[in-house]
Parts: structure tokens; C-alpha cells; sequence
């Protein structure tokens, strides 16, 4: 296998920049001024050719509750978003929590999954071995709050155990559970979806991510922060120890982008997420934390109900969003907006999960790195539902908006895995590796 894209704009690792892209056996070849075979030659004039987005939090909802998603539809919504490798969350039925089911996760994504695919495991207040043993799991989940699925720990003792044991890199979902308890019984009685945002509160996360961090110091414990959603946290971490490396953080274009509680009253409990989405001042200052190098990267959180589960009302209704699909475009159009530039979304979307992570071989336009390629159109216009949906819940927070920049062309280890609106037949990701 060997083709060439000619003629367009190549982001790489130093910036933007015109010229060619070699792909050889999979892998980036030349980049620049090709020299000899060129192979089959693809005009990508009027395109850029960016690293495949790596998506480092998605719930595909395999096993357990495949009606919402599974590894396969999941990942081919992946693909139609420019999406080339997920990292995949625990919190199944039964929960991903010893090293048979993660293999049992590979198998279910081998020859099935569209994009190249990690798992992560999930931590208990007593499988602390497993968390120790397992070599295969990008990371280590602990739901410091109580959110979809059966997970928890949230017993500081507990907490102290797992941090000191191991030194595979911890992610954190943070929210403080003695805190949601008491709003809970504090707002009950109301119903309307903006108390969603009251009850699991700014203060609830600041606890939680706080805590983290003690234990990240206290164990020289790598710390990732998932889904960062106020301004306060990303304050903390500026004063604790952001600055060696130790601690990263991540937010969603959710966080950025839709502000409560004005949401609510458009979407209703499409909005409900945890942690929750917060007002336009947490935005802003989530985007001046991605500016100044506080936030390492943007996950999507993608955790898709059906339609009929989120319209049964506030309380009944399930937490959580889909979002793969729609990640890149989002960004590329704040882009567009003026709220950052490409360049940053690149940075932000590929290389930065690639860093956090510890991926080999992914993230950058780089020779000798994976041909995970998006092919983008930043000129080309579209409404947000428009031809559909890949995902199985079939809807998304942005529906009905107008963005302006889609991935027209994906490739999966130099395989076009999405083309002209549809999902390539015979394409497979393969699992993740990582230098831990």
C-alpha cells in the first residue's frame, strides 16, 4: 500500500504548512517534498491532512447496554467524525474492573471496532490487585462521585489505596459524593432539568479534584482530571503542581460551548451530563485554561441514551451526551469564530490525548508514526444532523446548528475508513500501545 496526497495543508507538529504526505505499509513515509514512487496520487488541494483525532474518554456502552451503543457503532461514529483512536470507559454491565474483562473488551472490539481502541479499568473499593496487575488498560477510572453505572469510591481510606499502590495513571471523574447527597435532599422536590446543575454544584467538583491532587502529592501518583468543567478547578491546578507533568486535565466542547441554564430550556434533559454544564463565566475560563496550557486536551464524554430514555423527565431521565461525531467540527468552527485557531485544535484533539496517554505511534504528522489521518474541509458548511447519524442514539446536543469545518475523509492505519458520508466496509482499528 503507498499513495500521496498532493497538494495540501499539512498540520504538523511546528504548524500549517503546504505539500505532500507519503503513506507507505500504514505509515507516514515523507512528508513535505515527496521523492520516488509516489504511488496512487490523491489531490488534496483545498483540504487539510491533520493527525486522526484521538478521543480519550467515550462510554460505548458494550457490554451490557447495547441499545444506547455498542464497540461497532460507536467507533463507526468515530470515524465519520475524524476520530481514529478512543479510549473506552468501565463503567459497563458488569463493570470493567479485573484484567478478564479487559480481555474480554478486546475481543468484543477486535475485527469490530472501526478506530483503534484502549480500555480503561475500573477502580473498586477492593480490587486494588487488579487495578496493580493489569498491564492491558490505558488507565485507571475512579468515580470519586456517583454517576451512570455502579461504580464508586469515595471513602478517603480507600482512595489512600489505591493512589499509594501501582503507578499506572489514575482518572478521576470528580465530584464530591457527601456533597451531591446533601444538595440532593437540599433541592428535592424540583423538577426541572436546570437543578441538575444547582445540585452537582462548582463547589462539589472543586472538593473532589482537590482531594485528587492531595493524593496525587502525597503518592507522586499520575493524576488525569477527566471532563474539567469550571474555572475553579483549573485554578487549583495552576497553584498545585500543574507545571511538572505529574497532573493533566482535560475539558469537553460541551463545557466550552453550552452554557446552563439557558441550555435547559432549549433541550431540556439532552443537557443533563455530569458533571453538569455550567455557566458562560466557567466556559470562559475553561477556554483561557486551554489557552494558557492549563487544559492538556478535549475528550467528548461520549455517552449516548436513546431518545426515549432522556424524555422521561428530570430524575428518571439518564446523565450524559453523545459526541464523538461531532467533536471536531464543533472545535473547527470555534476556530472559525475566532476562539482559538487551528492550529490549537490539532494540538488539542491529537497530539495532546497522544502525550497524556503515553500513546506510541499516534497524534502527530510525523514519518514513522501510524497513517491515522483525517482529511479536512475548513471551508465546507453543514447543519448538525443534517445526514444523520452513525451513533445508535441517533441525536446530539448540537443538533440543528450550522459548523463550518467537517473531516470529509478518515483513515485508519492507511485504510479509508470513511468517505462521502459513509463508513468503508472492512476497516478495523487494532489495540492502542502505550510507554507507561
Amino acid at each position: 500500500m503507498r499513495f500521496t496526497f498532493r497538494g495540501g495543508r499539512l498540520a504538523l507538529p511546528t504548524g500549517i504548512v503546504d505539500g505532500d504526505l507519503r503513506v507507505v505499509d500504514g505509515r507516514i513515509d515523507a512528508i513535505g517534498v515527496v521523492e520516488g514512487d509516489p504511488g496512487e496520487e490523491i489531490d488534496a488541494k483545498g483540504l487539510m491532512v491533520m493527525p486522526g483525532v484521538i478521543d480519550p474518554q467515550v462510554h460505548f456502552r458494550e457490554p451490557g447496554a447495547t441499545h444506547k451503543e455498542d464497540l461497532e457503532t460507536g467507533s463507526r461514529a468515530c470515524v465519520a467524525g475524524g476520530v481514529t483512536s478512543f479510549l473506552e470507559m468501565p463503567n459497563t454491565s458488569p463493570p470493567t474492573t479485573s484484567r478478564e474483562a479487559i480481555a474480554d473488551k478486546k475481543t468484543r472490539a477486535s475485527g469490530r471496532a472501526r478506530a483503534n481502541y484502549g480500555f480503561f479499568i475500573g477502580a473498586t473499593p477492593d480490587n486494588v490487585d487488579e487495578l496493580v496487575a493489569c498491564d492491558g488498560a490505558c488507565g485507571i477510572k475512579i468515580f470519586m462521585g456517583s454517576s451512570t453505572g455502579s461504580l464508586l469510591v469515595n471513602d478517603r481510606a480507600d482512595l489512600d489505596n489505591i493512589f499509594s499502590k501501582g503507578r499506572r495513571l489514575i482518572a478521576v471523574h470528580a465530584e464530591d459524593e457527601a456533597r451531591l447527597i446533601e444538595r440532593k435532599k437540599q433541592f428535592a422536590g424540583r423538577t426541572d432539568p436546570k437543578v441538575h446543575t444547582e445540585i452537582r454544584d462548582a463547589k462539589a467538583a472543586l472538593m473532589a479534584t482537590t482531594l485528587a491532587v492531595e493524593l496525587s502529592e502525597k503518592y507522586d501518583r499520575r493524576l488525569h482530571v477527566l471532563h474539567m468543567s469550571t474555572g475553579d478547578e483549573a485554578d487549583l491546578l495552576v497553584e498545585r503542581g500543574k507545571g511538572d507533568g505529574r497532573i493533566t486535565c482535560e475539558v469537553l466542547p460541551q463545557h466550552l460551548m453550552l452554557n446552563a441554564p439557558e441550555i435547559y430550556d432549549r433541550i431540556g434533559t439532552r443537557a443533563q451530563m455530569n458533571p453538569p454544564l455550567r455557566t458562560k463565566e466557567h466556559s470562559e475560563r475553561l477556554w483561557r485554561g486551554l489557552h494558557d496550557g492549563t487544559v492538556d486536551c478535549i475528550a467528548t464524554d461520549h455517552a449516548p441514551h436513546t431518545l426515549e430514555e432522556k424524555g422521561q423527565g428530570y430524575g428518571p431521565a439518564p446523565s450524559g451526551m453523545p459526541g464523538v461525531e461531532t467533536s471536531l467540527a464543533v472545535m473547527l468552527d470555534a476556530a472559525h469564530r475566532g476562539l482559538c485557531s487551528v492550529e490549537d485544535v490539532v494540538r488539542w484533539m491529537t497530539d495532546g490525548p497522544r502525550r497524556v496517554y503515553r500513546i506510541v505511534g499516534k497524534g502527530r504528522l510525523e514519518v514513522g508514526f501510524d497513517a491515522d489521518l483525517a482529511i479536512v474541509d475548513l471551508g465546507r458548511s453543514e447543519k448538525v444532523g443534517a445526514r444523520g447519524y452513525f451513533t445508535k442514539s441517533g441525536w446530539s446536543p448540537f443538533d440543528g446548528m450550522t459548523l463550518k469545518g467537517w473531516p470529509v475523509r478518515t483513515y485508519v492505519g492507511g485504510h479509508l475508513a470513511f468517505a462521502d458520508g459513509e463508513v468503508l466496509d472492512g476497516v478495523f482499528g487494532g489495540e492502542l500501545t502505550y510507554a507507561q
